[in-house]
């Protein structure tokens, strides 16, 4: 089975999918069974389908919708092979939940891409600033070290940086031509 027309997604990006929305897939699967324990395996077994079927995805949303909406069928099957009495929301308010899961994903997205848009825009200095203290882990003391300048100097400079990325993200998402730059 294929969602969508581009080409697919590897599993390991799916899985990323997954993982990034567990609480949100969970809630879908809590929101029919109303027990947490459950609602976690509920959202494993979509996992194990995901990997283990030959489903196909291409983009994000695609992962999401089939997602949430395996997510509330496995909780109804297992309320009917216990006997339960199946107690749902709406199908309306299940697609409202839906549409703002989805929707607060896609702004996600749009948010590190434009921070990485933003990152990639960055003098080499303060690109290797940055490589130094969070992906590197140095503390301030030891970049100051480093670049043999002082520890106020980095603070600044640091502070500086997030601000001006900050400000560079918030154009991003709030230009829509500066997007797609």
């Amino acid at each position: 089975m294929r969602f969508s027309s581009d080409m697919a997604l590897t599993q390991q990006e799916v899985l990323r999918i997954l993982m990034k929305a567990r609480d949100r897939i969970a809630a879908a699967a809590w929101v029919v069974v109303h027990d947490a324990q459950l609602a976690e395996d509920i959202f494993q077994n979509v996992v194990i389908k995901t990997m283990t079927k030959e489903v196909e995805f291409d983009v994000d949303g695609a992962v999401l919708s089939w997602a949430f909406v395996t997510a509330r069928r496995e909780g109804i099957d297992w309320l009917r092979r216990q006997k339960k009495e199946v107690v749902i929301l709406d199908v309306e308010i299940m697609e409202l939940f839906e549409r703002e899961w989805l929707t607060e994903s896609q702004r996600e997205d749009s948010r590190s891409e434009a921070l990485r848009a933003c990152l990639r825009q960055l003098p080499r200095k303060s690109a290797e600033l940055l490589r130094l203290r969070y992906f590197e882990g140095l503390a301030c003391s030891r970049i100051a070290e480093r670049l043999e300048t002082r520890i106020d100097a980095i603070y600044k400079r640091l502070s500086r940086l997030h601000q001006s990325l900050k400000d560079c993200v918030e154009k991003r998402l709030g230009d829509p031509e500066v997007l797609e730059a």
